[in-house]
């Protein structure tokens, strides 16, 4: 289950990183307060799932789905450029997190 809680996590991670772009510096209201309500549920939910997976595994995959989620946010919706190393960049993260994941006692 935690697993799963982290997962939920860095997807809302993505999400309000997303709105922070969004909001322009914090200067449009709507995507600030969606900014901060995303934001605290990410945290809320990293929070339980640090109950029972080892803190650096926990911190490691939340941050490991918001940055790769936040490129895939780029390329797909804004338009940000592909180029091989980001691509390669982005590869090595989701290895890493895989190698975490095997590796976790939980």
């Amino acid at each position: 289950m935690a697993w799963i809680l982290l997962s939920v996590a860095g997807l809302f991670e993505v999400v309000w990183a997303y709105f922070m772009k969004l909001s322009d510096g914090f200067s449009r209201p709507l995507y600030t307060v969606l900014t901060f309500a995303f934001m605290f549920v990410s945290f809320w939910l990293l929070s339980i799932a640090m109950k029972s997976l080892p803190l650096g595994t926990a911190y490691a995959v939340w941050t490991g789905i918001g940055a790769v989620g936040a490129f895939i946010i780029g390329l797909v919706v804004m338009g940000e450029s592909a180029s091989p190393l980001r691509i390669l960049a982005a590869v090595l993260i989701v290895s890493g997190l895989a190698l975490m994941n095997l590796t976790s006692s939980e």
